[in-house]
C-alpha cells in the first residue's frame, strides 16, 4: 500500500518556485513557516529532489523544539525520516540532510548511479536502489509503504512534483501563493518535467479550503485520482 502523499509548495504570484538561477526566495512568512512546520511534524518522511537539495542544501529538520518533543513523546523520532531522490548518487557527502538533526535518512538512486558514490553515501544514509536509469517512483513508495511509512510530505522541486503528478502518486497539494512576482520563463514552477501531453492526462484538483496568510493566500487541494492508475 502506498503512503499518502502531500505535497507543499511556496510559489510567487506567478507561479514561480525559485529563481532562473535556483537561488532559493523566502516567499512566505512566520505564519505559513509555522504551518509548515506541523506538517512536517505529523508526516512519517519528508522527501525533495536532489535539485532541492543541491540549491538549498537544508536539513528539513523540525524548527519547533514543542514539536520535536511531541514526537518523542509518541515514541517517535524528533524529525521524520529525510528522502531525498537522487538517480545518479549526487547527493554531496556535506550535505546537511544527512548531518543535521535526529532521525534516519533515506537516499533512492537508479542503477545508473556512480557505484563509488553509493558506496560512500551508504555510510550516511540507507541507500536503496529503486529504477534502471531514474528512481522508479511508483516502486519507491511501494517499498516504503511496506516500511509502514504512512505519511510522506514533499517538499520539492519542480521536477520531482511533477514526475509524481505523472505518475498519479499525489494524493493533497498545499500551494502558499506569496505577494510578489519572481518571473523568467526559466524559473522553476510547482510542476516541471515534461508535463502531460494530452488534456485528458492533466492531474484534476478538488478545492478544499483557501485563507489568507502573511500577505498571500494559502490553498489547500485534494487530488482527483485518475482511473487509468491504481491510487
Amino acid at each position: 500500500m502506498h503512503p499518502f502523499v502531500l505535497v507543499n509548495v511556496a510559489m510567487s504570484a506567478d507561479g514561480k518556485i525559485s529563481t532562473h538561477e535556483r537561488r532559493q526566495v523566502r516567499i512566505s512568512g512566520t505564519g505559513d513557516r509555522a504551518r509548515v512546520d506541523r506538517l512536517k511534524a505529523e508526516s512519517d518522511a519528508i522527501m525533495v529532489g536532489i535539485g532541492t537539495v543541491l540549491a538549498d542544501n537544508s536539513s528539513l529538520n523540525i524548527k519547533s523544539e514543542e514539536l520535536r518533543r511531541q514526537r518523542r513523546d509518541a515514541g517517535k523520532e524528533e524529525n521524520p525520516i529525510r528522502i531525498v531522490v537522487d538517480s545518479r548518487g549526487r547527493t554531496p557527502r556535506d550535505a546537511d540532510i544527512l548531518h543535521k538533526g535526529k532521525g534516519e535518512r533515506i537516499i533512492a538512486v537508479s542503477k545508473m548511479a556512480d557505484p563509488e558514490r553509493v558506496h560512500a553515501l551508504r555510510n550516511l544514509a540507507d541507500v536503496m536502489i529503486v529504477g534502471e536509469t531514474e528512481v522508479d517512483l511508483a516502486l519507491l513508495f511501494e517499498l516504503l509503504g511496506k516500511r509502514d511509512i504512512r505519511r510522506v510530505m514533499v517538499e520539492g522541486g519542480g521536477q520531482l512534483i511533477g514526475a509524481l503528478f505523472r505518475e498519479n502518486l499525489v494524493d493533497e497539494l498545499y500551494t502558499y501563493v506569496g505577494n510578489l512576482v519572481i518571473g523568467g520563463e526559466k524559473s522553476p514552477t510547482l510542476s516541471d518535467g515534461t508535463g502531460f501531453l494530452r488534456e485528458e492526462e492533466f492531474t484534476r484538483l478538488s478545492l478544499v479550503e483557501i485563507a489568507p496568510m502573511d500577505g498571500g493566500v494559502l490553498i489547500h487541494w485534494k487530488v482527483e485520482k485518475k482511473d487509468n492508475q491504481a491510487c
